[in-house]
């Protein structure tokens, strides 16, 4: 079965290893932040091409602040000159952009490039990247209950889904985490409860089209079946699974 037959309509990424890019090169830690966002915009562009819907990426986790700062105030500068660049092709191509995380502790600056971004690409509809960003999986699960129960409304399983940060998205039928590493990270604890995950030993930077392709590739192997058994999802969908 081809790739093109088997895309998923949700993909995730953790992009990981951008710095390990940097200092296998001796140069600074930045310089692969700077390679990362070009391999955003080439992933973006595939993602659509390949007709997957929704493209969710981990752009800067809530323990990144952890980092040097001066690494810090380098990743919000380029967010900032990040936004200048490519929110004008990102809104050509089509991409709707939404950026999931808490901004209140984000500087007046980078909130309202966020707000500014994400207002001028509203009308798109032919991919939707949700950038996530000053984000992870735990407080995205707290602020919902908190959401919820300061509106006085009961706390279940839907009510809090209908809260998350990623609400208006179905959740990712495939994680993918570049860099080999073999963990999640705080990413997406609620939404990716039955994604498919495929980890890959390149890093960021150099994870181009044949990457996400085998990426594609080994989802469409995948037999996802939510809880059922292999002979209740054959009885459903006779059709042979690939591979």
């Amino acid at each position: 079965m081809s790739v093109s037959s088997v895309v998923p309509h949700h993909i995730a990424i953790v992009m990981d290893g951008n710095g390990r890019w940097a200092t296998r090169r001796f140069l600074p830690r930045l310089a692969g932040h700077k390679q990362g966002v070009d391999a955003l915009r080439r992933c973006a562009r595939a993602c659509a091409q390949r007709g997957v819907g929704v493209l969710t990426v981990f752009a800067f986790s809530s323990e990144n602040w952890n980092r040097p700062a001066d690494e810090v105030s380098g990743l919000m500068e380029l967010l900032a000159m990040a936004l200048a660049r490519e929110v004008p092709q990102l809104k050509k191509d089509g991409a709707r952009l939404h950026f999931v995380g808490e901004r209140d502790s984000l500087s007046p600056k980078v909130r309202d490039g966020l707000g500014q971004a994400e207002a001028a690409t509203a009308d798109n509809t032919r991919l939707v990247l949700n950038v996530c960003f000053n984000y992870g999986g735990r407080w995205d699960i707290a602020q919902a209950a908190a959401s919820l129960a300061a509106r006085g409304e009961p706390i279940t399983e839907a009510s809090l889904h209908s809260a998350m940060g990623l609400a208006h998205v179905p959740d990712p039928d495939l994680v993918i985490r570049t860099g080999g590493e073999m963990r999640i990270s705080n990413f997406l604890l609620w939404q990716s409860a039955y994604s498919e995950f495929f980890f890959s030993d390149r890093l960021w930077p150099d994870f181009d089209d044949s990457a996400l392709d085998e990426a594609i590739a080994a989802y469409g192997r995948r037999e996802r079946r939510f809880g059922k058994t292999s002979e209740q999802i054959l009885s459903a969908h006779p059709d042979p699974m690939p591979g």
